[in-house]
């Protein structure tokens, strides 16, 4: 069973068992293929170098928008403008946590600097933003159903394993939180 991340001498510190890891794991490569861009063959190598994506779109999956939302309301001319220069590098940016976060799980006790827990919370705050869009939590009342399924016994349908899922990565997020902030207090 997981043990909560502490804070200590040689960095954060965690413990996951080989079921846990796996499940991470393969949470992240999910996340990881869903924000893989389709290439187009008519790519301009120069807009691809300097991170600009002029065919880019809002995405149509929820999960997707809540993964790269739009930053500008109310004028979708700006909103696509904004996503067109930033879009490609956010994801580059959160592949790349994920890639490293998964990396991080080789071994049972995970040992992670500053720089390992910054990427590590970034990749289970995707994982839950995407939970917490299949699941529809819209709002604290939404959380609160959530959180009450915490037994695996009580996992009967999808939805009740993704709120097992969920609850088990916000608590994860929560305690390495928690370490990075007495990481911080301590120097």
């Amino acid at each position: 069973m997981a043990r909560a991340f502490s804070n200590g001498r040689k960095g954060i510190t965690g413990h996951l068992e080989a079921a846990e890891r796996d499940l991470l794991r393969n949470l992240f490569a999910d996340i990881i293929t869903m924000l893989e861009p389709e290439t187009p063959a008519h790519t301009d190598p120069l807009a691809a170098l300097i991170g600009l994506d002029m065919d880019v779109q809002a995405p149509r999956d929820p999960a997707m928008r809540r993964l790269l939302p739009d930053v500008v309301r109310d004028d979708d001319a700006a909103a696509l403008e904004f996503r067109q220069l930033t879009e490609r590098s956010l994801r580059e940016t959160k592949i790349g946590a994920l890639r490293a976060a998964s990396l991080a799980l080789e071994s049972e006790k995970l040992v992670l600097d500053a720089d390992a827990a910054r990427l590590f919370a970034m990749a289970l705050n995707d994982v839950r933003l995407v939970l917490a869009e299949r699941l529809e939590i819209r709002d604290e009342a939404d959380a609160d159903r959530i959180t009450e399924i915490h037994d695996a016994a009580e996992a009967e349908d999808v939805d009740s394993y993704l709120a097992l899922v969920y609850n088990f990565a916000s608590w994860l997020q929560e305690g390495l939180v928690q370490a990075m902030l007495a990481e911080v207090r301590g120097k």
